[in-house]
């Protein structure tokens, strides 16, 4: 960790424990003998605080938090955290917890849905989406419902329902709809076609030329934007168009991915997401085929188990602090001013290469 994240981590702790209510901060100088750092590693700490709108600086007499009173600060309000997927897409559960956490540095309290009870069907989250309501959330990040049938019908009524009662939507990762519409409502994520591109060409240029692209049934929005991407780069190096069809089915099941084997004989399988990859992998090992010697495998998310796997995994890499402090701050940004136009951020990704791509004369 950088020493002005470590101050800035260990101030934003006391903030929270309530420390510097109604007092100056520490200034500098007091910040450079209490934590052994230099004055500009202070003052970068300082400024991160600023940037997020929780401390005020004034020129001459230091640093303050913001004003309770302030129409810049977030405190009371209780933000919804409407997340039917959670537990299934494992990338929304690190972007959670680094909402919640900015949340409260903010002075908002968050609520969880209830992560308990899993959803199976749309009603089940339209009665999540009742008890928000209920608890008068100010607002809530939604990331819409992407495993059930009809899910764009249920996510359009669950986003209706919200409105109704004037609570604001702030989409997480993906848009209700299918591709390519595009909601009235704000949506923080990542570039999913450029991230598509990329992860394509680095198959590429390890010698794969029958690329797939695999995901499962019932996928969200982001999984065609990933398509659309494969697609894209496929076409720029002049790859047959069959090798960018796309194959939906159970990863698990290996009668459906030995029939991918022996109608598309890939040398290469772009996955929509992590979880997608793992399965695909096992099952290859079941049909006797070897990753990445014969297959190479990649996906999308770079989840918590994706070094773990044997081979371990080429992915993207989804900024989830970056893409939790933007969804804060549009949501809180919403608050303030319903009329604002909808807005879209969508934040860069890493291309993560590990064992699972290494080209057919390195295996």
């Amino acid at each position: 960790m950088q020493k002005y994240a470590a101050v800035f981590k260990a101030l934003q702790h006391e903030i929270l424990e309530g420390k510097f209510a109604g007092r100056r901060l520490p200034s500098e100088a007091e910040l450079c003998l209490r934590y052994k750092v230099s004055r500009p590693t202070a003052a970068r700490a300082l400024r991160e605080l600023q940037l997020i709108g929780v401390i005020t600086r004034r020129k001459g007499s230091g640093s303050y938090l913001v004003s309770p009173q302030s129409p810049s600060t977030a405190t009371a309000l209780t933000l919804g955290l409407f997340v039917p997927g959670l537990g299934n897409t494992e990338i929304l559960d690190p972007v959670c917890n680094e909402i919640t956490r900015f949340a409260q540095t903010l002075g908002c309290s968050v609520l969880w849905g209830d992560a308990a009870q899993p959803i199976r069907c749309g009603e089940d989250a339209l009665q999540l989406c009742r008890q928000f309501i209920k608890r008068s959330v100010a607002g809530a990040f939604f990331a819409p419902i992407e495993s059930i049938p009809d899910r764009e019908v249920w996510n359009r009524r669950i986003a209706q329902e919200f409105q109704s009662h004037r609570i604001p939507l702030i989409l997480l990762d993906r848009d209700m709809g299918e591709f390519p519409s595009r909601s009235e409502f704000d949506l923080v994520g990542i570039d999913n076609v450029a991230a598509a591109i990329e992860i394509t060409q680095h198959l590429l240029t390890q010698g794969r030329r029958r690329i797939c692209f695999l995901a499962k049934p019932h996928f969200p929005s982001t999984t065609d934007l990933r398509l659309l991407g494969c697609r894209e780069a496929l076409h720029r190096h002049g790859v047959r168009k069959k090798y960018a069809f796309a194959h939906f089915g159970d990863p698990a099941d290996a009668g459906f991915v030995g029939q991918i084997l022996e109608v598309a004989a890939p040398d290469a399988i772009l996955c929509s997401n992590d979880q997608t990859a793992a399965f695909l992998i096992r099952t290859l090992v079941q049909l006797g085929r070897e990753t990445p010697g014969q297959i190479a495998v990649a996906g999308f998310d770079d989840i918590q188990y994706a070094t773990l796997l044997s081979p371990s995994l080429t992915t993207i890499r989804q900024p989830c602090r970056e893409i939790a402090r933007s969804a804060v701050r549009l949501l809180l940004e919403r608050i303030a001013d319903p009329g604002l136009p909808p807005r879209q951020i969508l934040h860069s990704h890493a291309l993560i290469i590990r064992e699972s791509t290494a080209g057919q004369g390195s295996a």
